[in-house]
């Protein structure tokens, strides 16, 4: 590690096999702690190039627990995090609301590490207990729309980094990597990043797959649709700027779409939400990124998704499925 790190902070970069072994070693416990520290801090100060991203990815599935559903036609929405911007858990809610539309979502998920709330954070104040069974996911999918993959019970190669990541409380370029290592490696996906260059690398690193895509950007810097200005959107055939009025609606103060300061205020926001109590910004810019992947997954417009994402909200059917996967976690 000691020549590792003396490359990189004279500023050379690693090959994507380098990139690849390096996070092998990590998770094999090759290096201590303040190692790991100090290779994650080097990446807080220049950016990753597309083959470190592309060689840290190929580490992290190649480690993974792997979970096969792949008889389902799944979409997973989830953003890197790391935004700054202490919004409440907008793509979590547009989970269930596009699970309520009637899309199967394997949500991939993790603890909150630069934010207060994160996905497994509200999930788990909630009574959603995770689990790496594959049976109890399928059942999930089939019974409630969509199943929770906590993050740790699938990549426990990284529990060595854990711990470093929460003492920093910094994004770190596993925020980049956590929408992109879903195990059960759904063949469509909303991405959530938090700066314009990183959307150019998910861009051509999705290129060369064979997922179905939607790459977002708020422009303001938001690693979602937030609706407080214009966001870039990139899918495999389109590059676009999308703003409020193509969803009918007006644009919206960030304050409007602040979270909670606590874990506990985050989860009952996010039950307002779900049994209609949040405000009209609330549920605006929720059914907006539901809006998305309900687009992206039944090849319908934008007004469209967001009319079937807001029917999932306002009947409750987005609630049902959140019920029915509180039921189905019960006892595990």
């Amino acid at each position: 590690m000691k020549e590792l790190l003396n490359r990189l902070i004279h500023h050379e970069q690693l090959a994507k096999e380098e990139a690849r072994d390096v996070l092998v070693a990590i998770s094999e416990g090759k290096f201590n702690q303040s190692q790991i520290a100090a290779f994650l801090t080097v990446y807080m100060m220049r950016s990753v190039t597309l083959d470190e991203l592309i060689g840290f990815r190929e580490a992290l599935l190649d480690l993974c627990i792997e979970i096969a559903l792949d008889e389902y036609n799944t979409i997973d929405l989830c953003g890197t995090g790391g935004d700054g911007k202490n919004t409440f858990n907008i793509s979590t809610l547009a989970s269930f609301v596009t699970a309520g539309a009637g899309v199967l979502v394997t949500k991939h998920g993790n603890y909150g590490v630069s934010s207060i709330s994160g996905s497994s954070n509200v999930m788990e104040a909630l009574g959603v207990t995770f689990s790496n069974d594959e049976g109890h996911l399928k059942r999930c999918l089939e019974q409630a729309g969509i199943c929770i993959l906590h993050a740790p019970l699938f990549h426990p190669a990284m529990k060595h980094v854990a711990p470093i990541r929460r003492e920093l409380a910094v994004k770190t370029f596993f925020n980049m990597l956590g929408p992109m290592v879903n195990p059960a490696r759904p063949k469509n996906q909303l991405v959530g990043v938090y700066d314009l260059e990183l959307a150019r690398l998910y861009g051509y690193i999705y290129q060369k797959s064979n997922t179905n895509y939607t790459i977002v950007h708020a422009m303001d810097g938001y690693d979602e649709i937030s609706l407080t200005g214009p966001a870039k959107v990139i899918t495999r055939n389109t590059e676009t700027i999308l703003h409020a009025s193509d969803f009918n609606v007006t644009t919206l103060a960030a304050h409007e779409i602040y979270g909670g300061s606590s874990v506990k205020e985050s989860a009952q926001l996010f039950m307002d939400i779900l049994e209609g109590k949040g405000t009209v910004a609330q549920h605006t810019v929720v059914c907006a990124n539901a809006a998305l992947a309900i687009a992206e997954m039944e090849q319908c417009s934008l007004t469209e998704g967001f009319e079937k994402a807001t029917y999932a909200l306002d009947s409750g059917k987005a609630l049902q499925c959140l019920q029915q996967l509180q039921h189905l976690t019960k006892g595990l």
